[in-house]
């Protein structure tokens, strides 16, 4: 769905979701070395808070504690690198990204709003003096 949607793929980043309630014996960890359907991206995996957290009002900074504690304590995902595991690399993951594009594409956004002004501004010429207010 993402080469459908995303051909070039600039603007796909995969994410796993609910690692902590996997089937005993499996990890996602080929998935999110970019091993199984590779992303120019990359992939992210969390842990999402649980419905009992939701309930009793955790706190977001306890939930992302927790969720590194996990990731810090599991088997498997203890020994990835870096940069790949849990919603704080997401967060700068994504913002990173979000401000790359931001960056791209300003000088168009900005060129194309001088470009109306100038129009609109020939267009207030165009129509003459302006009829008194009083």
């Amino acid at each position: 769905m993402a080469r459908q949607l995303d051909p070039k793929g600039i603007r796909t980043v995969g994410v796993i979701t609910k690692i902590d309630i996997m089937d005993r014996g499996t990890n996602a960890k080929r998935m999110i070395m970019n091993q199984e359907v590779p992303l120019r991206m990359g992939y992210v995996g969390v842990k999402n808070r649980a419905q009992e957290d939701i309930i009793n009002a955790i706190p977001v900074a306890q939930a992302i504690a927790k969720e590194q504690e996990y990731f810090a304590s599991h088997p498997i995902y203890s020994t990835m690198p870096p940069g790949s595991l849990g919603c704080d690399v997401l967060t700068a993951k994504l913002s990173k990204i979000l401000f790359t594009h931001i960056k791209h594409n300003l000088p168009e956004i900005i060129r194309e709003i001088r470009q109306k002004l100038k129009e609109t501004e020939d267009e207030l010429k165009d129509l003459g003096v302006p009829m008194p207010s009083s």
